[in-house]
């Protein structure tokens, strides 16, 4: 069964030693994308006229890339080891031993980004639309760590996509860190950014990243293994699965909601289209 499969090579899992300092690769992955994250923003600032700067920008990614780190740290924590937590609350703030949830950071983002958004007096809505472009290739990249870890692998399979990994056995598995990189990284990206060439109704791109992201976990859970410590749960489903159902719900309520409230909003509020009145629609 295993004869004719790729067998993953035991890499180091740091990057570059700097003297003390030693980067590792997931680390590294986080880097890039945030440096991604800071280019698209400066460019989607560039492109705004005047509804947002850099400034305004860097402001948003610094507060927003704190909610990851903690939300992702406390999603992780209180969504796969709540008894570690229990038996010792400490486990915590160890963030140095590793363990990062992503349906956690999701939150802590949307807690920063409100934050800032209320104290700047911006829309909570229309800000989340500037940050979710930015998110999928951060999450991609972070993926690819993933892999390079040889960690969160995927079930076995005799699948010829199927791959050994040195510390889960002798059998193939999916390699469900790169279907993730495939999907919540470049597809996901690729459809936002299809999404928003032109002007949307504030939140439909919040919406339309939740729904999505939601949904491609959603069915690469079939593929991943499971937390061995959890299995699966309720209706067979894993915990990713189970986390992402709200994101699916909300995402579509969110677009729902903004198309239904206004789906001229964004067109007639957008510097390009200032002067210019919608017609009015008939019968309402």
């Amino acid at each position: 069964m295993s004869s004719s499969h790729y067998v993953l090579p035991n890499i180091d899992p740091i990057a570059i030693s700097l003297g003390p300092l030693d980067i590792r690769w997931y680390g590294l992955m986080y880097l890039v994308g945030f440096a991604f994250a800071f280019w698209m923003a400066n460019r989607a600032c560039d492109k705004s006229n005047g509804v947002w700067n850099r400034e305004q920008a860097s402001d948003l990614l610094f507060v927003c890339f704190m909610g990851v780190i903690l939300g992702g740290r406390a999603g992780y924590v209180f969504f796969y080891q709540f008894s570690a937590f229990l038996n010792d609350p400490l486990y915590l703030f160890r963030i140095w031993e590793g363990g990062m949830s992503f349906h956690g950071g999701v939150l802590g983002v949307a807690i920063a980004g409100s934050i800032y958004a209320l104290r700047n007096k911006r829309s909570i809505l229309a800000s989340g639309d500037f940050l979710m472009p930015l998110i999928p290739v951060g999450l991609g990249a972070g993926r690819i760590g993933n892999f390079i870890n040889s960690e969160l692998w995927g079930r076995v399979t005799d699948s010829p996509f199927g791959i050994i990994f040195h510390n889960a056995g002798p059998l193939p598995r999916h390699p469900s860190q790169l279907y993730e990189f495939a999907l919540e990284g470049i597809a996901l990206f690729i459809i936002l950014i299809i999404f928003t060439r032109k002007p949307k109704p504030a939140g439909s791109v919040t919406g339309l990243f939740l729904l999505g992201y939601g949904t491609f976990r959603f069915i690469i859970e079939f593929a991943r293994e499971p937390d061995a410590h959890l299995g699966l749960l309720t209706l067979g489903m894993s915990m990713g699965q189970i986390l992402s159902l709200p994101m699916i719900i909300i995402g579509s309520g969110l677009m729902f909601y903004a198309y239904k409230k206004n789906p001229i909003e964004a067109v007639a509020s957008s510097p390009k289209h200032k002067g210019k009145q919608p017609k009015a629609n008939k019968g309402k």
